[in-house]
Formats: structure tokens, C-alpha cells, sequence
């Protein structure tokens, strides 16, 4: 499990631009699907048909990253940010930069060194950033085939902490892909399911919106991260989510302008937790929301629901997650899916 998630983690997906990544879980899934698919936004389609119920399992496999915004004459990129950015985390970061092969570079800014004290006082935004890939011209950059447009990932490779925890970037939401690819392996189920991982979630739950759209299964269960709350300066969250005490199951997110789970899903989810024993937690948030949001939402209405990983310090190439509760949600979809049909027989279509 750990290798699958250091394959994801390791990889390069910008959203818009995940077509590397969309390749690592399409050679995971040969096999174990009937069909696989690339459709028309990029979404990646996995079934294994079965009969009556139509079960989606999604997860979305985009990552924040940047895009090339202009190159000056001396060689120097200026970025625009995709996905949500607390910009003190940019800087410093190395990067990679799809031209016509791999390019790497640093981002960087004016040092402390040469700011006046009311500058170095205040944050550096990213448009005060600039990535160095060592050219020294605008034409040595353009040679390279990076241009006005071109994707930049941060680089990033996954470690082993203490206690069977793990670091590394995009584990929102690598580390949900894993679980997904895993559970879809796992599980032992005479319904159709659609496995999706999905694109462009940063930017607006686009994939999400087209391939439930296609599909309009009778019920879905996206798998994502969510904020673990800690550690210090955490406590004013006020909540209880923490490393190590199982998969997460929202109940509402974004202060229900997102999703507000429905009852039968959230019994259907915490039903199957109690009786495999798999321990979880119950998430209420006040703020981000996951592609559940946009299939519940889709034509008439799909029944969904989200299991979560927790994590530390998302949004940054340093997220943290535990194994135990990562295998913990590979465990809990699974069993999920295999009796979806006994909570689900009145939303066959």
C-alpha cells in the first residue's frame, strides 16, 4: 500500500494537466476491470459490470499546482497559481516544469537581504515569486518547449516518519486514489461499479460534474482528505478529527453549502463501520467541500457520500497522513460497496 501511495505521491497531475498520473492508475487497474476508459474532460472510467445497481466510486486525482504566466529576458518565469495556495508555502519549493521532457527549478524572490524592513515584515505573494530553471534568456527557456501555459509541479518525494506515518505532496489526493484503487481490487460485489478518478477538483469539481453526469449512477462514495485538527494551533477548529483514529465519514461540509449528507447514506456508512469494527470519525466542516458536492447534484439527484483520510498540513508538499487509518478506509469502502444493495434497493433505476 505504501508503494502504490509513494507511485501516486511521486507522479505529476496539475489539474488540467494529469494525463502522467492518469497513466500510473489506468496500468493499477488492468485486470480488474471489464472496461477502462479516458472520456472527452480527461476523467479516468474503470467498470466492472454486475447487475441492477449502479455503484461510482470516486476519487479525484489533480493536484495545486502552478502555470507558466510570462518569461522575462533574462530567462526568469513568472507563475500563476492553480488550486488553492497559501503563498509562504510556494516559496523555496523545487519544481518541475513539463516542456518537451521534465525541467526542473527552484522557485524564488528577492531575498531578505536586499528588502527594506516594512517588506520583509509582510508575506511574499506568488506574484512577487518567480521560478529559475537556470537559463539565461527568454530564447534558451522557449528552446526547451516551456512556454506561456506550461504546467509547474512541485517536486516531491515521499518519506517514512515514526508510528507507520508517512509524508510527501498531493496526498490530497493521492492517498484517496490509493484507497479507491485499493477498495475497487478488494471488494466482492454482483453490482456494476464505476471507479473514477476524476480531474480538475481543485479548480471547481469539474470531472466530478461531466463523468456523474454520463454515468448517473444510483449511489456514489468519493474518497478524499480532510484536515486533521492535531495539532498546535489547531484547538480553535473545534473539532476531533486526529491521525490515527480511523477513516473519516462527512456528515456536512462547507457549512452545508456543499453537501449535507443524506440519512440513509450516513447510516449506511457508519452501519458498516459498526459492524466490521473498522473505527471512524464523524466530520462537520465549515469550509471546502469534495466532488460528492457536485455528483449529488447531478440530473435528478445521486445518494453520496464521503470517507476522508485525515491529514496534516494540506495543501502543502509536506502532507502527513497514518497507514493504519488509510487501510482503515480501504477496509470501510470495501465492505461498503458489498452491501450497498441492502440500503440502496429503493434507488435502482
Amino acid at each position: 500500500m505504501i508503494e502504490l501511495i509513494r507511485k501516486l505521491s511521486n507522479a505529476h497531475g496539475v489539474s488540467g494537466f494529469e494525463e502522467e498520473l492518469r497513466e500510473v492508475i489506468k496500468g493499477e487497474l488492468e485486470g480488474y476491470a471489464d472496461e477502462i476508459r479516458t472520456d472527452s474532460m480527461g476523467n479516468l472510467i474503470a467498470t466492472r459490470n454486475g447487475r441492477e445497481l449502479e455503484l461510482m466510486l470516486s476519487a479525484h486525482m489533480d493536484e495545486i499546482g502552478f502555470v507558466v504566466k510570462k518569461i522575462d529576458d533574462k530567462g526568469f518565469i513568472r507563475i500563476a497559481p492553480i488550486g488553492g495556495w497559501f503563498s509562504q508555502i510556494a516559496l523555496g519549493q523545487r519544481v518541475v516544469l513539463y516542456g518537451r521532457q521534465k525541467i526542473y527549478g527552484v522557485i524564488g524572490c528577492k531575498p531578505p537581504h536586499l528588502m527594506k524592513d516594512e517588506e520583509r515584515k509582510k508575506g511574499v505573494e506568488i506574484s512577487e515569486m518567480f521560478v529559475d530553471i537556470g537559463a539565461k534568456s527568454k530564447e534558451e527557456v522557449l528552446s526547451l518547449g516551456v512556454d506561456v501555459g506550461t504546467p509547474v509541479a512541485i517536486d516531491r518525494e515521499v518519506a517514512m516518519l515514526t508510528n507507520k506515518r508517512i509524508t510527501g505532496k498531493a496526498f490530497d489526493n493521492r492517498v484517496g486514489v490509493a484507497v479507491a484503487i485499493e477498495a475497487f481490487k478488494k471488494c466482492k460485489s454482483d453490482a456494476t461499479i464505476h471507479f473514477v478518478a476524476t480531474v480538475q477538483e481543485e479548480v471547481g469539481l469539474k470531472g466530478a460534474k461531466t463523468s456523474a453526469f454520463a454515468l448517473e449512477p444510483d449511489v456514489a462514495v468519493v474518497i478524499d482528505s480532510c484536515v486533521a485538527a492535531d495539532f498546535p494551533g489547531s484547538e480553535n477548529a473545534h473539532m476531533d478529527i486526529a491521525l490515527g483514529k480511523g477513516p473519516v465519514i462527512t456528515v456536512v461540509d462547507a457549512s452545508g453549502r456543499g453537501l449535507i449528507v443524506s440519512p440513509l447514506v450516513l447510516k449506511w456508512l457508519k452501519e458498516t463501520a459498526e459492524k466490521c469494527k473498522i473505527p471512524y470519525q464523524l466530520e462537520v466542516a465549515e469550509g471546502g467541500t469534495t466532488d460528492a458536492s457536485a455528483i449529488s447534484l447531478t440530473k435528478s439527484g445521486i445518494p453520496s457520500g464521503v470517507v476522508s483520510i485525515p491529514a496534516r498540513y494540506i495543501h502543502s508538499p509536506v502532507e502527513v497522513v497514518d497507514m493504519n487509518d488509510v487501510e482503515n478506509a480501504v477496509e470501510l469502502v470495501a465492505r461498503a460497496i458489498e452491501n450497498a444493495r441492502d440500503y440502496f434497493k429503493e434507488v435502482i433505476k
